[in-house]
């Protein structure tokens, strides 16, 4: 087996607007409420913008219509009763799908996908305090470090190459080791160790499906970021995609799965 060519080139430009990123999005956790409801806000709009402008370039005043209004329903579903978050999450999506003249399944799926894991960070931050969401976040974060230097190092077979032609399985699997790590460390302030590390994992690879799912809508529509937003990364889409599948587990984790937060 041959490992891959190691390939640092972009690695300087990567770590310096990725520390930019964390020094943001660390504060933004740290004073939690208005400032990270903000923040969140932002982010998502420009997801679903970035979303709309791959899907029908020839509109970009579409997208921009598409992205202020998501950013505003992500706003307002947040700052009602958690009763009217759905609907509003939908009407969002809806106002898209009826003005985006194809690939409405893509546009639907993802947009809704967006909004809903958005909502999901914000609800960690309020509701289940600053301890849930930086776990959340350092899950991410290493699961994405980890996969990057493990896959670049090592190589080897690819984990989904009609998708994501670079993510190999050593990378992979580095991922899930280095959110193991983190749930180990956080399990030793809990009440059901092994809950927390379970949970560690099965986010971490939500995180990874997060950027599957959004390998394969750049693959379908041909682009390889989603915009040139952020140097070394691409765009907003491009380096949230695995917070988005990671928030996404974490819905899935309390509403399926009933997750005892109660344990950190």
């Amino acid at each position: 087996m041959t490992a891959m060519p190691r390939d640092w080139s972009d690695l300087a430009r990567r770590m310096g607007s990725g520390l930019a990123l964390v020094i943001v999005g660390l504060a933004g956790v740290w004073f939690g409420g208005a400032i990270f409801h903000g923040l969140v806000t932002l982010v998502c709009g420009l997801m679903v913008w970035e979303l709309t402008r791959m899907l029908v370039p020839e509109r970009r005043g579409l997208a921009v219509r598409v992205g202020l209004f998501a950013g505003a329903a992500t706003l307002l579903a947040v700052s009602l009763p958690h009763i009217f978050a759905l609907p509003i999450i939908a009407t969002a999506v809806l106002f898209g799908l009826v003005q985006i003249k194809r690939h409405h399944r893509i546009f639907g799926a993802f947009a809704f996908a967006v909004l809903a894991a958005g909502w999901g960070m914000m609800h960690v931050r309020d509701d289940l305090g600053f301890g849930w969401m930086a776990w959340l976040v350092l899950v991410v974060v290493v699961t994405d470090v980890a996969g990057y230097f493990a896959g670049r190092t090592f190589g080897g077979p690819k984990f989904w190459p009609a998708v994501s032609p670079k993510k190999t399985w050593s990378g992979t699997t580095a991922g899930w080791v280095g959110a193991a790590v983190i749930g180990v460390l956080f399990a030793t302030q809990s009440g059901n160790a092994v809950a927390v590390i379970l949970a560690s994992v099965f986010l971490s690879f939500a995180s990874q499906m997060g950027d599957i799912a959004e390998s394969a809508i750049k693959r379908r529509m041909g682009v390889k970021d989603s915009s040139s937003l952020i140097p070394g990364h691409g765009g907003v889409l491009d380096r949230f995609d695995g917070m988005l599948g990671a928030s996404l587990g974490v819905l899935v984790l309390e509403g399926l799965l009933g997750f005892p937060w109660s344990v950190l």
